[in-house]
């Protein structure tokens, strides 16, 4: 039976629960107010609820197209731009930046099929992710990721304001399928892809993508 709930959530849910579980039965004890403690019952049944959902495990239908790069996280498309990648390409690529609200699934998936070629985590600040310099400045891993057409793609996990943790599942010489996931975010990121100039959008500023199902360019 297929897993409602991320393995990444299973210790924050348990720890939240027992300690939730905890104030309320001290409201009970301490507290002879019954809308207080009708209160405390029910902002711990949405707190909960909500801390759930952030780690479900969406239904997604599994895509394989060549050529074809699909979002890897789901969200906003907020940066579309011509940028100097000066990390690895040390070239002018194609920034695709998806911002990650807490309402969002923080799964990361791969946005192509290939080979990891190269990964790095990065120490750093916590601004909120959608800061310009959050790229370059704020905790986040770096992958790079080589298609079979040795097209060379790059994904960056970036940490906001909020997440305080990035999750990797991926190592140099990996084989990544697409929708393969490689990594999770906690409460609240961004991920963006660096792609050739040649490389054709699909998508604009604004939009809503979803993770391993919308595609966001196609490769040349």
């Amino acid at each position: 039976m297929r897993s409602l709930i991320h393995k990444e959530g299973w210790k924050i849910i348990s720890i939240i629960a027992i300690s939730l579980v905890a104030l309320n039965i001290l409201s009970l004890l301490f507290i002879n107010t019954l809308f207080l403690q009708s209160a405390i019952f029910l902002i711990s049944l949405l707190f909960i609820l909500f801390v759930i959902r952030f780690f479900r495990i969406p239904n997604r239908v599994q895509v394989h197209e060549k050529d074809t790069v699909y979002s890897a996280a789901d969200g906003k498309v907020v940066v579309i731009e011509e940028v100097f990648e000066n990390e690895y390409f040390n070239s002018r690529c194609i920034q695709i930046s998806v911002f990650m609200s807490v309402w969002n699934i923080h799964i990361n998936w791969s946005p192509v099929k290939g080979l990891v070629k190269y990964y790095k985590y990065h120490p750093g600040k916590y601004l909120i992710a959608t800061h310009p310099k959050s790229s370059d400045l704020n905790e986040r891993n770096t992958i790079v990721i080589q298609t079979d057409n040795n097209i060379e793609i790059l994904a960056r996990q970036i940490a906001g304001f909020v997440a305080r943790r990035i999750v990797s599942y991926v190592h140099p010489d990996k084989q990544l399928n697409q929708s393969t996931e490689i990594g999770f975010i906690k409460f609240g990121s961004r991920v963006d892809i660096f792609l050739p100039l040649n490389t054709e959008i699909l998508v604009k500023v604004g939009d809503r993508v979803l993770g391993s199902n919308s595609k966001l360019a196609l490769l040349k």
